[in-house]
């Protein structure tokens, strides 16, 4: 009897599991088919100029998005430029979800995944020397889907400057 209690229960997480990734991978399909490639594309920081709707956020020295109204300023990394680009894709990569799209010669691009309805997001990234041992970037994140994302894109292109600025200092100990 005990058996055959853990083998259902076994076969019970097992279906479980299935159902739940069958789910997930059928909503970005529907995405997809619905909305088109979840990947937005490359941004030209320089001529850069927000959307209308409040479901992007941008974090970028003023003198290389000149156009563009920054929600935030990055900070100036005590790390050479291809380091500091490196820290970018370790700190994206471990965020659930994320996957990268695009390793161009100067920027990176993103896609980040909700977790519960697997809305599409990228992010865009680029790095810029500020010096011999110092650099900075510029991160774009965007919504594919919907008028508004309640602060989520904002607040994880804080999130990311935040540990990339941790694992920059840690660089100097």
């Amino acid at each position: 009897m005990r058996k055959k209690a853990v083998a259902i229960g076994l076969v019970s997480v097992g279906l479980g599991y299935g159902l739940w990734r069958g789910w997930e991978t059928g909503l970005e399909r529907s995405w997809q088919g619905l909305f088109g490639s979840p990947d937005l594309g490359a941004v030209d920081f320089a001529t850069l100029k927000r959307r209308n709707n409040p479901n992007d956020a941008l974090i970028c020295p003023r003198d290389i998005c000149p156009q563009a109204q920054p929600d935030a300023e990055p900070p100036v990394f005590p790390v050479p430029s291809a380091r500091l680009r490196s820290l970018v894709s370790e700190v994206a990569l471990a965020e659930p979800g994320t996957s990268l799209l695009d390793r161009g010669p100067q920027q990176d691009r993103y896609l980040v995944r909700t977790r519960f309805m697997r809305f599409p997001d990228t992010v865009v990234v680029q790095v810029f020397d500020r010096g011999e041992d110092a650099s900075t970037l510029a991160l774009y994140s965007r919504s594919q889907i919907g008028r508004s994302d309640f602060g989520v894109n904002r607040r994880r292109i804080e999130r990311w400057v935040a540990r990339i600025g941790t694992l920059a200092a840690r660089q100097l100990s």
